[in-house]
């Protein structure tokens, strides 16, 4: 009995023995299967990551940007020195900017609104470089005349005795660094100091135009400003009122110099030499003849109703001081006398003595 007992106890030991070494070679059998897949998969990974680095530029391998010279190759160990960046103190220029003001003769035909077209620049600048020529007045421009032309809009100015930097920047609105900082300026930045006569460029500066115009003559008394404006005035009294409405002064209804700016309140319209030139409403001429302010002939008609237009550059006069007019009637010949460098008739409007846009008032 003893020796059957003891023979089930060993047969029992013997079968957990056998059960333990199996599970052991299991256990052993997966540990080796995951480091052989381990294995496996670390030269693919290095694939993987040798070709993202073989994404060039314009399609090009690592290989063919070698063979042709784009990368360089080094050998391991091989020491090298990093990308260097050369240092080069000088400060390009803008080729298309210009810093210094030029000059320009004007030509037959030019106006102070086509000049500044030319340059890309406001009219207004053109007038502000040259006051010393033009005082501010387009109608004094010449053939011949030479002018200062700015790299950019603002003020042009010689600089005067007692000025600073903070007076002058003050005076044309800008900030002083404006001054300070401009390079054809060459302002000495630790004395902050400018020479007086020195001519100096205030880009956006800017002030008030010096304001010139033919006089508004009335209806009555108009002698008065006979001695300024010259011989064409007269002593006038009562004639033709106007309808209210206005029509273009000439044959053609576009212009050919001035537009309607600041520096100039009136319309330059294209017109041959020797074209009708219309009363663009009816009313009573109160200057006909010589003016001696630049508009050469001229007439100016008051229509009654607040209302004035003048009529400029004429070569001829075909209506007399004091006469009655009507809208559309000939009142004289479209020319270039006085101050003018071309053909073309300079037309103002004015209510109540001030200037008004014509665009506002034609149809």
């Amino acid at each position: 009995m003893n020796s059957k007992l003891f023979q089930q106890e060993k047969r029992s030991k013997n079968r957990l023995l056998v059960i333990s070494w199996l599970s052991t070679f299991v256990i052993l059998g997966y540990l080796v299967l995951i480091s052989v897949a381990n294995l496996q998969s670390k030269p693919k990974q290095s694939t993987e990551n040798s070709q993202s680095l073989e994404i060039t530029d314009n399609g090009r391998s690592n290989e063919q940007l070698i063979s042709q010279g784009a990368l360089p190759v080094f050998s391991i160990g091989e020491s090298f020195e990093g990308i260097k960046r050369n240092t080069y103190l000088k400060t390009e220029k803008d080729p298309n900017q210009r810093h210094e003001v030029i000059s320009y003769v004007i030509e037959k035909g030019d106006s102070i609104f086509a000049v500044s077209n030319k340059f890309n620049l406001s009219p207004e600048t053109i007038l502000w470089a040259n006051f010393e020529s033009l005082n501010d007045n387009p109608e004094l421009l010449s053939i011949g005349m030479t002018l200062n032309i700015p790299p950019t809009n603002g003020i042009y100015y010689k600089w005067g005795m007692g000025d600073t930097i903070d007076t002058v920047a003050a005076r044309f609105k800008v900030d002083p660094s404006i001054i300070l900082l401009w390079p054809e300026n060459r302002v000495d930045q630790e004395n902050q100091s400018i020479g007086e006569g020195s001519y100096i460029m205030i880009p956006g500066g800017k002030r008030e135009m010096v304001s010139w115009v033919m006089p508004t003559i009335p209806r009555k008394n108009s002698g008065v400003t006979k001695a300024m404006a010259g011989p064409g005035a007269c002593e006038t009294d009562d004639g033709a009122y106007g309808t209210g409405s206005f029509i273009w002064p000439a044959v053609n209804n576009y212009l050919s110099g001035n537009d309607y700016w600041s520096g100039h309140l009136a319309l330059d319209i294209a017109s041959n030499m020797g074209s009708p030139v219309f009363a663009s409403d009816s009313g009573l001429v109160v200057y006909a003849g010589w003016n001696n302010t630049g508009y050469g002939n001229m007439v100016m008609i008051d229509h009654g109703n607040g209302y004035q237009s003048l009529y400029a550059h004429l070569s001829q006069v075909s209506v007399s001081c004091g006469s009655s007019v009507y809208q559309g009637s000939a009142i004289g010949s479209s020319g270039s006398s006085g101050n003018s460098t071309g053909p073309h008739l300079h037309f103002e409007t004015r209510y109540l003595g001030g200037l008004v846009n014509p665009w506002s008032l034609m149809p």
